[in-house]
């Protein structure tokens, strides 16, 4: 089994929530399938498309408000592997609710590499 099974999930971090949703749902033309108040989730296509608040009082630069996440049988060990082939560490793995797992880095050039294992994913 390859370590990486394709793209999975896109995720925007915004900074009014409410407005991004009414603004996707109108140009995906599709209500989210997702909806609380620290993730709306859309299926466009088949593929995931989030979007996330951010932090208030937290400056974001813009590249780290987009989060695409390749999609994994083992986030841990790929993670693992990611930071001994020089990439950084962006956000730990965590369980994010259910069996879905996330986990993120820096590679050695700044640009953030999302990781996912969602069993419930299919193409």
């Amino acid at each position: 089994m390859p370590s990486f099974l394709g793209l999975r999930t896109l995720i925007y971090k915004v900074p009014d929530l409410a407005a991004a949703k009414s603004w996707y749902t109108k140009i995906f033309e599709t209500p989210p399938y997702f909806d609380e108040p620290f993730y709306v989730g859309f299926n466009v296509g088949g593929y995931e498309f989030g979007l996330q608040p951010m932090d208030d009082g937290i400056i974001i630069p813009t590249g780290d408000r987009i989060s695409t996440y390749w999609g994994v049988g083992d986030v841990q060990k790929v993670y693992d592997g990611l930071l001994a082939a020089g990439a950084t560490p962006f956000e730990e793995p965590a369980n994010v609710g259910g069996d879905i797992v996330v986990a993120a880095v820096k590679d050695p050039w700044g640009n953030v590499m999302g990781i996912i294992y969602n069993p419930h994913f299919k193409l």
